[in-house]
């Protein structure tokens, strides 16, 4: 999470809050307690600058 955040330009506790707002920009997995973010998810949100939302792509969603 904390890598993760800081490659997009966050700080880790803005990070997490977008995790828990499920705002996160790319596909994370929460395993108990233990939140990571998918590494291919991360790659294709800096590669394109384009948000992934659970899953979705920002621009499939409605509003």
């Amino acid at each position: 999470m904390e890598d993760a955040s800081k490659a997009l330009g966050f700080s880790r506790a803005k990070g997490y809050d977008l995790v828990r707002r499920g705002e996160f920009p790319c596909r994370v997995l929460r395993i108990g307690r233990t939140k990571g973010v998918v590494t291919a998810s991360l790659l294709r949100v800096l590669e394109s600058g384009d948000p992934e939302y659970n899953g979705a792509r920002a621009h499939d969603r409605t509003a």
